[in-house]
C-alpha cells in the first residue's frame, strides 16, 4: 500500500513519468487527473497529501476539503491560481518553481519585440500581395539604438532580458515600486514612474506578477497613453492587460501593435475554447502565441522535477526548498 497519494491536476505533457521517478521511490503513488478547472477536485483527490498543480484552481474549499493535505506544489513560478492563505491557515505547505524559464521568457519577449520592431510579419503580408518596397507597411521602422524598451516589473526575467535587449543596442527603463533602485541601477537601467515609461517607450513589456494591484494595470488610460508607433508585449499573466481595452487600442490604432501570449480567458485552463471567444484574435496587428514563453524541453524537464522533489520534500517533513508564503504574495 503506498505511504503517500499524490495526485497531478492536470497536465499537458504526454505521461507522468518525470514526477514518479522522484515521487515513487519515497513510496508514493502518483495519481495523474485532467481537472483543469479544478471544479470537482476535492472529490477526485480526496486521499491527497499532495497536489502538483498546473492549471487548475485550488480553491479554500478544495483546500480544506481535502483532510489529509501536505503540500501543494506549483508547476510554473506564479501561484495566483492556489489561495495560498487558506493554505497555510491549514496548515499546508506551497509551493513553486521560480527560476526554470527565464532564459525563456526573456528570449520570447526579444524575438516578439524584434519582430514587431523591424514589422517583419507586415513585411511578409505586403509581400505575399504583391508589394516590395519598405513603405509599404505604413510606420516607420527605426534602429534599435534610438529606441526606448520600457519593463514593467524588474524581476529575475525582466533583469535577464534587459542584459540582452542592452547588448543589442535599447535604451532601456523600468517601472518597479518594489524593487531596490540600486538593482536596475546596476544593471544600467533608468528607473521611472508607470506614465512617464508608458508616454516614453517604444517597447512596454509587461513582466510583472499577477496581484489585485496588478490586475488590468494596462487598461485604456495606459494605452491612450503611449506613443501610437509603440510595441506592447505581455509575457506575463494575461489579465494584467485589459483585452477589452487593447483590442479597442490597436483596432483604433493608438499603438502600432500588441504581442502576447496568453490571453484574458486562459484558453488552456478552458475545456472548450474556441479563438472567436476574444476579438483580438481577428486582428492583423495583434499577435498571440500559446502560453509558450516558457516552453523549451529542457525548461519542462526542469519544472516537472523540481515541483516532484518539493512535493516530495514536504511529504518526508523536511523543508522544500521554494515555499511561498502568503506574505510573499504582492
Amino acid at each position: 500500500m503506498a505511504k503517500f497519494k499524490v495526485y497531478i491536476t492536470d497536465y499537458d505533457y504526454p505521461d507522468n513519468e518525470v514526477e514518479k521517478s522522484v515521487l515513487e521511490p519515497i513510496g508514493a503513488e502518483v495519481i495523474g487527473l485532467q481537472c483543469k478547472d479544478g471544479k470537482g477536485l476535492a472529490e477526485l483527490a480526496k486521499d491527497a497529501n499532495a497536489l502538483l498543480v498546473q492549471y487548475a484552481h485550488v480553491t479554500r474549499e478544495t483546500i480544506f476539503a481535502l483532510k489529509d493535505l501536505k503540500v501543494i506544489a506549483r508547476y510554473g513560478a506564479g501561484v495566483d491560481i492556489v489561495d495560498v492563505k487558506a493554505a497555510y491557515e491549514r496548515g499546508v505547505i506551497c509551493t513553486n518553481v521560480p527560476h526554470y524559464c527565464t532564459n525563456e521568457v526573456a528570449d520570447h519577449n526579444i524575438t516578439l519585440a524584434l519582430m514587431l520592431i523591424r514589422r517583419i510579419p507586415f513585411y511578409v503580408a505586403e509581400t505575399k500581395r504583391g508589394k516590395w518596397h519598405w513603405s509599404e507597411t505604413g510606420l516607420p521602422v527605426f534602429r534599435l539604438s534610438s529606441l526606448w524598451l520600457g519593463l514593467i516589473g524588474f524581476g529575475k526575467i525582466a533583469r535577464n532580458m534587459a542584459r540582452k535587449a542592452k547588448a543589442l543596442g535599447f535604451n532601456l527603463q523600468t517601472y518597479d515600486p518594489y524593487v531596490d533602485p540600486q538593482v536596475p541601477e546596476t544593471e544600467g537601467v533608468k528607473m521611472v514612474d508607470l506614465e512617464t515609461l508608458l508616454k516614453t517607450s517604444d517597447v512596454v513589456c509587461v513582466q510583472c506578477p499577477l496581484t489585485e494591484k496588478t490586475y488590468h494595470l494596462i487598461g485604456e488610460k495606459e494605452l491612450r497613453m503611449m506613443k501610437p508607433t509603440a510595441v506592447l508585449l505581455n509575457c506575463a499573466r494575461a489579465k494584467i492587460v485589459d483585452n477589452k481595452a487593447l483590442y479597442k487600442g490597436l483596432k483604433e490604432n493608438w499603438i502600432s501593435s500588441a504581442a502576447l501570449d496568453d490571453v484574458e480567458e486562459e484558453p488552456a485552463k478552458k475545456f472548450n475554447w474556441k479563438p472567436e471567444m476574444n476579438p483580438l484574435f481577428t486582428l492583423d496587428n495583434c499577435f498571440i502565441t500559446p502560453h509558450v514563453a516558457y516552453y523549451s524541453e529542457q525548461a519542462i524537464e526542469e519544472a516537472r522535477r523540481t515541483a516532484a522533489e518539493e512535493a516530495a520534500a514536504a511529504l518526508l517533513g523536511k523543508t522544500p526548498r521554494y515555499i511561498v508564503r502568503p506574505e510573499d504574495i504582492l
